[in-house]
């Protein structure tokens, strides 16, 4: 018997005497498991840094512009924290004045808060707003600061009086709970239902537990040492247990079909980290390709993401072919044990399946599979072109919080674009005051987009002015895009023509602007760079350039369609309403970015499970027709499994208050649910067998070249 387990071991390469390794020291294996979770637990605490997200753009205007604001104006950096406040009895009665000063002297007092800015009474005489500027940059603050404004605003309010906030601190501070629970709890309810038995689905349910253990508490570490935004927490969380789940059920089904094949509980193990395990380590490093593909951005925030995502994957990586193994080797036969009457047909592996027929009818008419589904995806895929990308304001924050009710009430009382003003921040030469700048007052007050243009405010010492420019349109709208650009373009340098001043235009909206102009020239680099770098990788593992181009462009469809869905619900109506979307919102530049990078890793994964199987398959045979059959037949029940606990895993997303966490659920949801159904119940089995033998070619020169990614499963 042993002799056996040697050869099936040295059958299955490295991976399969790593699953021996396990099989042998599986009590050691739990045992490092279980102290590393504890100690990342128990020492993370002790190192971790403040998230942070630095949207401000290297090199542009609204950067040189926060830039002068600092140097000129001591404690001021362009970064404020907008109040706002409604009284029945009059904004400026003595009584409302009395109390808001109160709340404003005592906001004053709280680190990362300078001094208030100017009172500006809107026409009806009930609705007042000034600004709290910030000493430091808005991810700079501390986070207790948002919580207690938001406090003292509920304190200082009552008896006709409002008082609502809105700004970078407070949003953060309203944040809430991760999503990840939910994500959880339906993923647990999908392995019971294809599983039957409590056992096998929570064995999966325990590699993704300990790899969102281990992970997030790394993340807050890596937050000390480089940029990482809050919302990272979630997406990597989301995506480890997604990937976890998905990989787990990879290496137990693979387990359940050796023993039901009649290999002892040794034999099962070597045969499930030898095959499936490779599998996992393929897909795993696409997603990681796909994920590390974020730093061609160059943007500080996106690399966080990347390094949090691709610290979540490893971690479950590892698991999957480590701790999942030591776990089922105690388990044995008994993996199927605690079984729940009428559930786990799903997984069943001991009778033919639909699969396989499918699989026929496609084959039969292929090139009327390939057109059909081609066409669905297209059509999925088409609301992109509305598909418009800029930074939401909080007017797309959730009713009845505090940035929404700000939002809201200043628009009531000043007009949309009170929530965004522009900030034309001036350099003076010493022998110019403020007062040169009165022709650009002049042009700014007749332009058909500003509502409101302020005197010139100079600096402590002469040398700098600013001017506030508040848009008749929102933060958000295009017409303020337009405006921005307009002003930059046209406005100041005719304005300022023979002066010595210079002049910028910033402000959060106009550094937005800069934003979304930096990612969207960005972002055909880090496509190019994701699609050749995960080409590479097929090729070597699968040792066929038509295999992998395929791969690509069945990947592209998958997204493409992501972005038509997401399209749809930005767009607001009946779509957008299921998600609280009101009216049309502009995309975040770095979502369609980061749901490219997480998709196409994901998208790769199926391709990865299916072709891995129908290439162990065409090995033993040599037939691409019947290998396409076995493969999918083989692989449906797992990839379908898969599949639907990743779909209701990123619909988790759609808990969160944040609207692009929303979308950026609505979207990958989306592709991975056609990824599994369209693309690989359709095209890629149509493809397969219009290519026949040539999806197996691969020319001499490119063979020697390209280096060999593992010994070929057996």
């Amino acid at each position: 018997m042993h002799e056996h387990h040697f050869a099936h071991g040295a059958e299955h390469g490295r991976l399969g005497r790593l699953g021996a390794f396990v099989y042998r020291h599986r009590g050691r294996v739990v045992l490092a498991w279980v102290a590393a979770l504890v100690a990342v637990l128990a020492l993370s605490p002790l190192l971790k840094g403040s998230f942070q997200a630095d949207f401000a753009t290297k090199g542009s205007e609204s950067e040189k512009a926060a830039n002068v604001l600092a140097q000129h104006f001591p404690g001021r950096t362009g970064d404020t924290v907008s109040v706002v406040w409604k009284a029945s009895q009059g904004a400026q009665a003595a009584q409302t004045r009395a109390r808001v000063q109160r709340f404003l002297t005592r906001a004053e007092r709280l680190e990362g808060i300078g001094t208030a800015g100017p009172i500006r009474v809107a026409p009806d005489r009930t609705i007042a707003a000034t600004t709290l500027e910030l000493d430091r940059r808005v991810w700079d603050m501390p986070d207790a600061t948002g919580t207690k404004l938001i406090e003292l605003a509920e304190r200082s309010s009552g008896d006709g009086l409002t008082i609502a906030l809105g700004g970078g601190p407070i949003r953060m501070a309203e944040g809430g709970g991760g999503p990840e629970g939910f994500g959880l709890l339906g993923a647990a309810v999908v392995l019971l239902i294809a599983f039957g038995s409590i056992v096998a689905a929570g064995l999966p349910l325990a590699i993704a537990l300990f790899g969102l253990g281990i992970s997030a508490s790394l993340i807050g570490v890596l937050a000390a040492v480089m940029e990482v935004p809050d919302f990272a927490t979630a997406i990597a969380g989301l995506l480890g247990i997604g990937v976890g789940i998905d990989y787990a059920l990879l290496v137990l089904t693979r387990f359940r079909a050796g023993l039901d094949g009649g290999a002892d509980v040794q034999g099962a193990i070597v045969e499930a980290v030898g095959t499936a395990g490779r599998s996992v380590l393929v897909a795993g490093s696409t997603v990681l390709i796909s994920v590390l593909g974020l730093f061609l951005m160059g943007v500080g925030y996106l690399q966080g993401v990347a390094v949090s995502t691709s610290l979540a994957v490893l971690v479950v990586m590892a698991a999957a072919v480590t701790l999942l193994p030591a776990l089922l080797s105690y388990a044995g036969p008994r993996v199927n044990r605690l079984r729940i009457p009428g559930l786990g047909r799903a997984l069943r592996t001991d009778r033919p399946t639909p699969a396989m027929r499918w699989s026929r009818v496609i084959q039969r008419r292929p090139w009327t599979a390939a057109i059909v589904g081609a066409a669905i995806v297209l059509a999925l895929a088409a609301p992109v072109l509305g598909l418009r990308l800029g930074f939401p304001d909080e007017g797309n924050d959730q009713a009845g919080s505090m940035t929404r009710t700000a939002y809201d009430l200043t628009v009531e009382g000043f007009g949309p674009g009170a929530n965004g003003p522009l900030l034309l921040v001036a350099e003076l030469p010493p022998s110019q005051g403020a007062e040169a700048l009165e022709p650009l007052v002049r042009a700014a007050r007749s332009d058909r987009d500003v509502a409101y243009v302020a005197p010139p405010q100079p600096s402590p010492d002469g040398r700098a002015a600013v001017i506030t420019v508040a848009p008749r349109s929102s933060p958000q709208s295009q017409r303020t895009t337009a405006l921005v650009e307009r002003v930059r373009d046209e406005l100041v340098p005719r304005a300022i023509a023979g002066r010595a001043a210079t002049v910028d235009v910033g402000g959060a909206t106009a550094g937005f602007v800069d934003q979304s102009d930096l990612v969207a020239r960005r972002l055909p680099l880090f496509i190019a760079g994701v699609v050749v770098l995960s080409f590479l990788l097929l090729l070597s593992a699968f040792r066929s350039p038509l295999i992998a181009l395929k791969a690509g462009v069945m990947n592209l469809l998958s997204v493409g369609a992501a972005y038509g869905v997401m399209a749809l619900f930005a767009g607001g109506g009946w779509f957008g309403n299921l998600l609280g979307i009101d009216t049309a919102t502009p995309v975040a530049p770095f979502i369609p970015v980061m749901m490219f990078a997480i998709l196409f890793g994901l998208s790769m994964d199926y391709e990865v499970f299916l072709l891995s199987r129908v290439r162990e398959e065409y090995l033993s045979h040599g037939d691409t027709a019947r290998a396409v059959t076995e493969g999918l037949a083989k692989t449906a029940r797992v990839i379908t499994a898969a599949a639907a606990v990743m779909v209701v895993v990123f619909l988790a997303f759609v808990t969160s208050g944040e609207i692009f966490l929303k979308l950026l659920g609505i979207g990958m949801a989306t592709a991975v649910l056609v990824d599994a159904t369209i693309v690989r119940m359709v095209l890629v089995p149509a493809l397969m067998q219009l290519l026949g033998r040539a999806n197996w070619w691969m020319p001499r020169w490119l063979d020697r070249a390209v280096p060999r990614l593992a010994p070929e499963a057996g």
